[in-house]
């Protein structure tokens, strides 16, 4: 067995991974990266880049069609068709820029590589498995874990045949005539709504009462609505027992017990994921543990000294942003410098049609944190730059002390409203007033002045509504 020593040893290539290990080199600090399958993980090969990149593709197939039966812009097109092959192939070439840009960054930071499966002895030595190749013992100062999350299972319906999760839906062989999607969150209804865009007839099934049952219902409304105007089919309220005796439908119960079968041709498969754990010898080190996750403390230490974690195998909020940021900051701290990971907001963005961003608290969660709180909303249908895109519905909707108008919050709804997530969270970094963001100069026309009046109504002097 062949042996090597580092600093710096990191189980996992995700956005996590491979930030911390960048990182790490920039400061100087020996680093070497164990992953077993391709860089960038989860994000960049099978979730956040490729879902978007299909969900593009989806959305000007349907716009295409659109214009095939007329168009107030006058745009006329004869019948459009789309050769799913190319899109697949469309896309996996955005993912191999990305990787392979990955991997010339590690490069030339220094990072060694290792491709294999990593097997942790103690929580100073791992052994990884290569294939081809005699296996590795790697002995390090300091150990950190970056093993991302995986797609939970339904015991009554795993993957396998027609049963599908986000992994094979973004690389469809075909388009299904029919898909069932097991669970109204941002992952099941981004694809399904890409696949009922592309053609699919499709219907959701969601144990809930609502769709995305993790947000507020002011700003999940406009998705509700998006989903009957495509036709989407929704089963609210109903919990899945399993597909048919001939495998060709659905078994759903609602709440008085009764079974319907919805066909299918395609089941996706999408009710969260859970911290990876298993079979890489996590358990040896004797970790304390928050529920399936890893516990850190807000430098993402855990129980064990010298032993770090982040990302998604630390539990909620299970964001690529997040896991980037602690990442950064472990390498920092093991090259010495003073750092805590005490964001005031981490924001979530749900690429549905419409968008959805969630920064900071929303008037529910301030009320319950026994603030009082200003709240005002602007929408975008008095937005010039809205009417412009064909899109007026949404809001955006500002949360702030009523008695020093410090900005806690803000939320939004609507077409491209993913892009002002970056303008919230410096709001709320900076500690920004209303009067600070009302009194700023925004560009015309364009979706921020929703921002910028946003925080004029909650001053009381909106200038458009």
């Amino acid at each position: 067995m062949s042996t090597q020593s580092t600093t710096l040893l990191v189980i996992g290539g995700g956005p996590g991974g491979y930030i911390a290990a960048i990182r790490a080199g920039q400061l100087g600090v020996a680093t070497i990266l164990v992953e077993s399958d391709q860089l960038g993980g989860t994000c960049l090969n099978i979730g956040c880049i490729p879902s978007k990149a299909l969900i593009h593709a989806a959305e000007e197939f349907a716009k295409a069609a659109q214009y095939a039966e007329g168009s107030a812009l006058g745009i006329h097109v004869q019948s459009p068709g789309i050769d799913l092959e190319q899109t697949v192939r469309w896309k996996d070439g955005i993912v191999s820029k990305l990787t392979g840009g990955v991997a010339a960054l590690l490069k030339k930071n220094g990072v060694q590589v290792v491709k294999g499966w990593a097997r942790i002895i103690d929580g100073k030595t791992v052994e990884v498995e290569r294939e081809g190749a005699a296996p590795l013992r790697i002995s390090c100062q300091h150990l950190l874990l970056a093993t991302g999350s995986q797609a939970v299972e339904l015991p009554s319906m795993p993957f396998g045949g027609i049963v599908i999760g986000a992994t094979e839906a973004l690389s469809p062989a075909s388009l299904p005539q029919r898909l069932v999607v097991v669970g109204a969150g941002y992952i099941g209804l981004e694809l399904g709504m890409a696949y009922r865009k592309l053609g699919a007839e499709v219907c959701v099934v969601e144990s809930q009462d609502r769709v995305l049952p993790a947000y507020d219902v002011d700003l999940t409304k406009a998705v509700a609505i998006s989903l009957q105007r495509l036709g989407v089919k929704l089963h609210l309220g109903r919990t899945v027992q399993g597909l048919n005796a001939s495998g060709d439908a659905v078994l759903v119960r609602n709440a008085q017990g009764e079974e319907t079968a919805l066909p299918a041709d395609r089941v996706l498969v999408a009710v969260g994921r859970r911290p990876r754990t298993q079979h890489f010898g996590l358990e040896s080190l004797l970790l304390d543990m928050a529920g399936r996750a890893v516990q850190i403390d807000d430098q993402c230490r855990t129980s064990m000294r010298d032993v770090w974690a982040i990302g998604d195998v630390t539990g909620e909020p299970m964001l690529a942003h997040r896991a980037m940021a602690q990442g950064e900051m472990v390498a920092e701290i093991i090259a010495g410098k003073r750092r805590h990971f005490l964001p005031v907001a981490i924001p979530a963005v749900c690429f549905t049609d419409p968008e959805l961003v969630v920064v900071g608290q929303t008037p529910q969660e301030a009320q319950q944190a026994g603030l009082d709180c200003i709240s005002a909303v602007f929408p975008f249908s008095a937005n010039g730059r809205s009417m412009t895109l064909e899109s007026t519905e949404g809001f955006v909707r500002v949360v702030a002390r009523r008695d020093n108008h410090r900005i806690v919050g803000w939320q939004a709804v609507g077409r491209g409203v993913s892009e002002l997530s970056a303008a919230f969270c410096q709001s709320l970094e900076m500690g920004a007033l209303l009067e600070d963001v009302a009194g700023t100069i925004h560009a015309h026309p364009t979706l921020g002045e929703a921002v910028q009046e946003a925080a004029m109504r909650a001053l009381g002097h909106a200038l458009h509504v």
